[in-house]
């Protein structure tokens, strides 16, 4: 198969599959969503806004009648959030096939999120990493299952200050705090499958960016709004490299998948390679202990 043309369209079916989406009423992970239930897949729309939510769902219906979609509230910016959805899912559903762990703020201005995190660390990183650690028990227990990190090519801009996570000491700069957030989407992968190698699981932990796509998500940047009719792909496109992370056979844990053309900005999928930074055990080691420290979840 030419990955070079890879699309929607080669995804198997994804019957008796149920997969999580955080951030799935608009962008990349309603498309997502709305791909995965067109193939059959339970599809649990883990969003923080209901209404959305549901204006979100009711699209995909109008597509798939048939299709199985629930709107669950998840706040990421709030620990106790990701408890009670947590909670609430597991009250039905005793599997999860596929976590892909979409959401994320880009470049607001300087807030903290419920916990006291800077609020792209908290909702980028330390939000998912809790959410993940709370299923990781139905994770583990479902054959062949995955979990999809989705990150951004803003990881290569990211070094994170551990001394000072929270931008408490420094002048706050939102664009390296959200490459800091994005390049610990890739540690957590590389730290979360390390562990499950060593425990002998089958579990897949995996990474996607959706490159240079056009999606709400750069409200906060008018320059990015600005350029995206010259540079940005469109949203179905930017959604393939975590549609292939998700559902592709011949996906590794640790792979990493962004678009093929130039500078990664748009194309079809294809595995491509995070910075030299994103992959040192010291660093990975010491987000996941920071991360542990500060969510409370445990492993």
């Amino acid at each position: 198969m030419n990955v070079n043309k890879w699309d929607s369209k080669n995804i198997s079916d994804q019957t008796g599959k149920t997969a999580i989406i955080t951030g799935s009423n608009s962008g990349i992970g309603l498309e997502t969503a709305k791909v995965l239930a067109g193939k059959n897949a339970t599809i649990i729309m883990a969003v923080r806004n209901l209404d959305k939510g549901q204006a979100a769902l009711d699209t995909i219906k109008g597509q798939y009648p048939t299709s199985k979609v629930i709107a669950i509230k998840l706040n990421l910016a709030a620990l106790s959030s990701v408890k009670a959805f947590v909670d609430k899912f597991k009250e039905t559903h005793s599997r999860l096939d596929l976590l892909i762990n979409n959401a994320g703020v880009m470049v607001p201005p300087y807030q903290k999120t419920a916990d006291g995190f800077e609020l792209q660390m908290g909702t980028n990183h330390l939000g998912p990493f809790a959410l993940t650690g709370m299923l990781m028990d139905l994770i583990k227990q479902t054959p062949c299952s995955r979990i999809v990190n989705v990150s951004s090519i803003a990881h290569k801009g990211g070094s994170i200050d551990f001394d000072d996570l929270h931008w408490e000491k420094r002048k706050y700069k939102k664009w390296s705090a959200y490459g800091d957030s994005k390049i610990a989407n890739l540690y957590f992968t590389y730290a979360l499958q390390k562990r499950l190698n060593n425990e002998n699981s089958n579990v897949i932990v995996t990474a996607a960016h959706p490159g240079w796509t056009a999606t709400d998500l750069q409200r906060h940047s008018g320059l990015f709004s600005r350029l995206n009719p010259l540079f940005a792909q469109t949203i179905p496109m930017g959604a393939l490299p975590t549609l292939y992370a998700a559902t592709a056979p011949d996906v590794r844990g640790k792979d990493f998948f962004g678009p093929s053309g130039f500078m990664e900005i748009k194309g079809y999928p294809k595995k491509v390679q995070s910075n030299s930074r994103s992959k040192s055990p010291d660093l990975t080691e010491k987000l996941w202990k920071i991360s542990e420290k500060l969510t409370n979840v445990t492993f």
